[in-house]
């Protein structure tokens, strides 16, 4: 692998090192550096380790919540920053954020409260929530509201993962929508899904969902690696193999995509961040042959965890939750925390209601739930995330 030129990555200084409200200078960490500490001492950071990834505590204490998720991202996408030369404190920083603006629940969660906020003609998006965390829900300072971010971060919450318009989005319009993202941000989505993609396999296994006959066959970047271990090692622990093989499965995944995004920085003579932002097409991303196996490998999983009649209740359940209670405050808002009642003057009842749900943790939405309507609730097992 060739090296990215270093004027690919973007600089400690200059302007989207830029703040909302202007600070002095740190004596010791650059601004990137700074927005990672604020991020990891945010109250949203802390409650990801109520937040289910895919499994609760039903199944066992072992899964990952959406906290250890993220620090397993925020892993994979430092080691890619190292490898390609890239900004690695902006590039962390993102990968810690990437996930705060989830509500309970997970992806279950998020499609149960956009649906109820249709209802009032509006969508709940968790990029966009997180931009009003950082930027309004978490207050520490005296001088401003949020956490006064810098421009690069916060233009990477909300692209990092998807394309906003100027005529969909004219409220985003400082975070140049005509433009592609940085690399730095470009890598946060595709570690996400390297991230989760070996993590809910071996979830999976533990959980007893999937089987490792049914893996094999099934997920042929797997089976790669699964096989000359078998042969081998015919006598060792299947476990061990197992894990032997995901951590090369993880590892193949992680180098092809530093190889092919240093190769098309390179094919096409991509040698600054302008360059990057210009060209019509993110630049990160696999070779033709290991997006195959990736593709493959999300489909198994949707086919055989995700979407399998073991998830479908807990999947009903999460969704019955944010909807009698979306509906219980929308009947009346002043049964709303004070803080929260006093907002929907300015905002709205559904836009408030939706932001203290999202704010939420599991355990805290199911006993509310309970407490407030009545409803009693076993644990609720796993939840895609």
């Amino acid at each position: 692998m060739n090296p990215l030129p270093v004027a690919c990555a973007v600089p400690d200084e200059g302007p989207l090192s830029q703040r909302r409200f202007d600070e002095p200078a740190h004596p010791y960490r650059t601004p990137f550096a700074r927005d990672r500490a604020r991020v990891i001492h945010s109250r949203a950071f802390r409650r990801l380790a109520g937040k289910t990834q895919v499994f609760t505590e039903r199944y066992s204490d072992h899964f990952r919540s959406r906290l250890t998720h993220t620090m397993e991202v925020a892993q994979i996408a430092r080691s890619i920053a190292v490898a390609l030369g890239l900004n690695q404190d902006l590039t962390e920083t993102l990968a810690l954020v990437h996930d705060i603006g989830h509500p309970p629940f997970g992806h279950a969660g998020e499609r149960a409260l956009d649906e109820a906020m249709r209802q009032y003609g509006l969508r709940f998006d968790h990029n966009l929530h997180a931009l009003r965390i950082v930027d309004h829900f978490e207050m520490r300072y005296l001088k401003f509201r949020g956490v006064n971010l810098t421009l690069g971060v916060r233009e990477g919450i909300i692209k990092h993962s998807r394309d906003y318009t100027p005529a969909d989005h004219p409220e985003l319009d400082e975070f140049f929508l005509d433009l592609r993202p940085p690399l730095e941000a470009q890598i946060i989505d595709l570690a996400d899904e390297i991230a989760y993609l070996t993590a809910d396999l071996d979830d999976g296994m533990e959980a007893g969902i999937l089987s490792l006959s049914q893996v094999r066959d099934g997920v042929d970047l797997f089976e790669r690696y699964y096989a000359p271990l078998e042969h081998e090692f015919p006598d060792a622990q299947a476990k061990l193999k197992f894990n032997e093989a995901l951590r090369r499965m993880l590892n193949a995944l992680v180098t092809d995509l530093i190889d092919q995004t240093a190769a098309r920085t390179h094919e096409h003579r991509l040698t600054s961040l302008n360059q990057i932002r210009h060209w019509p097409e993110r630049t990160c991303g696999f070779s033709p042959g290991m997006e195959a196996l990736r593709m493959a490998t999300k489909r198994f999983l949707y086919q055989n965890l995700y979407l399998g009649e073991e998830l479908a209740s807990a999947h009903r359940e999460a969704s019955d939750v944010i909807h009698r209670l979306f509906s219980w405050w929308m009947e009346d808002a002043s049964r709303l925390p004070a803080g929260y009642a006093a907002q929907v003057g300015e905002s709205g009842a559904a836009r408030v209601v939706a932001d203290y749900i999202a704010g939420m943790t599991d355990a805290y939405i199911l006993q509310l739930d309970h407490e407030l309507t009545g409803q009693s609730h076993r644990n609720p097992g796993p939840v895609t995330g």
